[in-house]
């Protein structure tokens, strides 16, 4: 009797362990698919944002939830901003790491502390999470919030005081368009320089 409890419990456990797996490869099956489609991607979180905020606004509450995932967003755009070598920690010399200013110096690309996919993945995740926590009366912490705002705003100004303060002293810019085109001379398959 007792053994067949127990071999009844490890099927179970099995069986939950199997759909729980199946499960979470089904999930990043689908989040790995929204690769290719960045504009979709950051339209879908501004959408959940604003649903968020929606929500917030119609019940006027939950304004702790909001303050914190307001900090935590300006955590993840400060890390994305970030490049993931910083030169501030580069002690060699005075100056420091720069990017290359001249044709004739080696390129250094620019690499973000928190990758544009990670980024907007913790962007959805935080706001489905907080928007879940509004459904929970004990998320509604009473509060007066244009403290919390005026707080969040003066937040946001000395960070990207100090952010841009950064990208200025070690001469970066972390937002490219796109790839530069060289104008000028076309590849017509000659040597330059072969003699004649």
């Amino acid at each position: 009797m007792m053994e067949e409890d127990l071999i009844s419990s490890n099927n179970r456990k099995g069986v939950i362990s199997q759909a729980w797996t199946r499960l979470s490869q089904w999930y990043q099956g689908v989040v790995d698919k929204t690769v290719p489609w960045p504009i979709t991607r950051w339209i879908s979180a501004i959408i959940l944002v604003c649903v968020f905020l929606a929500r917030v606004l119609i019940t006027q509450g939950w304004y702790i939830v909001t303050y914190a995932l307001g900090i935590y967003h300006l955590n993840l755009f400060i890390a994305f901003l970030t490049p993931k070598i910083d030169p501030a920690m580069d002690f060699d010399d005075d100056v420091g790491p720069e990017l290359p200013t001249r044709a004739n110096e080696e390129f250094r690309p620019f690499i973000r502390r928190l990758p544009e996919f990670k980024f907007w993945y913790s962007v959805s995740k935080s706001t489905l999470i907080a928007l879940v926590c509004t459904f929970f009366e004990c998320f509604n912490i009473p509060v007066f919030w244009p403290i919390l705002v005026m707080y969040f705003i003066t937040l946001f100004c000395i960070t990207m005081k100090r952010q841009i303060k950064h990208m200025i002293k070690y001469r970066y810019i972390p937002f490219t368009h796109s790839k530069p085109k060289y104008q000028g001379h076309e590849d017509t398959g000659k040597v330059v320089g072969a003699p004649k």
